[in-house]
């Protein structure tokens, strides 16, 4: 278990580190992310965004428990 916390924590760090470089390939604009705009505010919900990194992060969380 701490094995698996601890790189679930060096992947959560490169990805802060590469913020820049992901934002600029489009991650978080992806088809079926949710964007509502009023005249007075804006909603955004990146859901297909969400459900790719969540189905990443568990290939690659059972590849390390594996």
């Amino acid at each position: 278990m701490q094995r698996t916390l601890i790189i679930l924590g060096l992947l959560l760090l490169a990805a802060g580190l590469l913020w820049p470089v992901i934002g600029k390939l489009g991650l978080g604009r992806l088809p079926g992310d949710i964007h509502v705009e009023g005249s007075s505010y804006s909603f955004y919900f990146p859901l297909m965004t969400s459900l790719l990194l969540s189905i990443v992060l568990s290939v690659i969380i059972w590849l390390v428990n594996r």
